[in-house]
């Protein structure tokens, strides 16, 4: 699976996350990053190094997190 960007990446966008990504699966969008579920491999660099711990496990994810995961499709044309 794929680690998803939620609700505390809104407005914040610093984009540590754009330069650890050893594979260039997340892009800057409007509001926020999204990470490409298709092209991510699940190292978790991206993790450690958010600022504001928005980044998570698609297995990790609440019920409101969910919408993230279907925005970061959207985002990426894969509905």
């Amino acid at each position: 699976m794929a680690f998803v960007i939620t609700q505390p990446c809104i407005g914040e966008k610093s984009g540590d996350c754009v330069d650890v990504c050893p594979v260039d699966c997340i892009e800057e969008g409007k509001e926020m990053f999204y990470i490409d579920p298709d092209i991510c491999i699940d190292c978790g660099a991206c993790v450690t190094v958010c600022p504001v711990d928005a980044i998570i496990e698609e297995y990790d994810m609440t019920p409101e997190d969910e919408p993230f995961l279907e925005k970061a499709k959207e985002f990426y044309g894969l509905k």
